[in-house]
């Protein structure tokens, strides 16, 4: 086992959490909130764990699926206690199981929430909350791998292990640029729906909170009725984003190149838009 490796990239990971964070805190400076203390609070330790790991290079940097499977559930294991310390530190969700539960609902997109009154939490840590949504709906690890110079099959193995489908294909020769591919897909998707949910007449914050969420295909929202008060047009937008953020990109990627054919024959995309 390549233990050096591992701890270097949840280093990484840690330092990617704290750069994640920072636009909540941006939220809580304009927002002139308290809360914004807490954050900045996990971003320091974040960054004092983490860079002492990536200070040091392996000299290693090759891994196979083992360390590629141990990486993945320690990254996430990792990612998701220090992500729920803003929630425990602010006092929002006191008991660090609850606000563990909330993080792990939205690093994976699940949308489970403990949460019986949303609209208390104030701005900064709805903002944390959806935007943990949009990191865990394309995979923070394929973040990573357009970052982490790696060598061999290496970011092949990550990505196989990170990914929750029974294969996972290029879609171009190097695995680093189709991972860059997929997140310029993945955001230029969120910054249209969040245009176009502005154009509705939603406020930028909901705008950009409602995108976060759907782009993850969670839902978590920032009203306690969810998305029921607002208007018509910005329910629908936000039903076909959430189905556009369903199908897999691959096919988004063959339409862009035009093989609107090979996109079309994919069985998973067929079945995905029957249902």
């Amino acid at each position: 086992m390549n233990y050096s490796i591992i701890f270097y990239i949840i280093g990484w990971i840690l330092n990617l959490e704290a750069a994640f964070m920072l636009p909540s805190c941006l939220v809580a400076l304009i927002y002139q909130e308290n809360s914004g203390w807490s954050l900045v609070a996990a971003v320091l330790l974040c960054l004092l764990i983490g860079l002492p790991l990536v200070i040091r290079k392996p000299k290693n940097r090759v891994f196979y699926l083992r360390e590629g499977f141990a990486t993945t559930a320690l990254c996430w294991i990792v990612l998701s206690c220090v992500g729920a310390l803003p929630f425990v530190l602010s006092g929002y969700i006191p008991n660090p199981v609850d606000a563990l539960f909330e993080t792990v609902s939205g690093f994976t997109t699940t949308g489970a929430s403990i949460l019986t009154d949303v609209e208390a939490l104030p701005h900064c840590l709805l903002f944390w909350r959806s935007f943990t949504h949009w990191i865990g709906g394309m995979g923070v690890l394929v973040f990573l791998l357009t970052l982490i110079p790696l060598t061999g099959g290496s970011h092949m193995n990550l990505m196989k292990a990170e990914s929750p489908g029974p294969s996972v294909t290029r879609l171009v020769p190097k695995v680093k640029s189709t991972a860059k591919i997929l997140y310029m897909i993945y955001i230029v998707l969120t910054i249209i729906e969040i245009f176009l949910l502005l154009f509705g007449g939603m406020p930028l914050f909901d705008s950009i909170t409602l995108s976060l969420g759907t782009a993850g295909t969670g839902g978590f929202g920032i009203k306690n009725d969810s998305i029921a008060g607002y208007s018509t047009y910005c329910q629908v937008i936000i039903t076909i984003f959430m189905i556009l953020f369903g199908i897999n990109f691959n096919a988004y990627f063959l339409i862009l190149i035009r093989k609107f054919r090979q996109a079309w024959e994919s069985e998973e995309v067929r079945a995905y838009l029957l249902i």
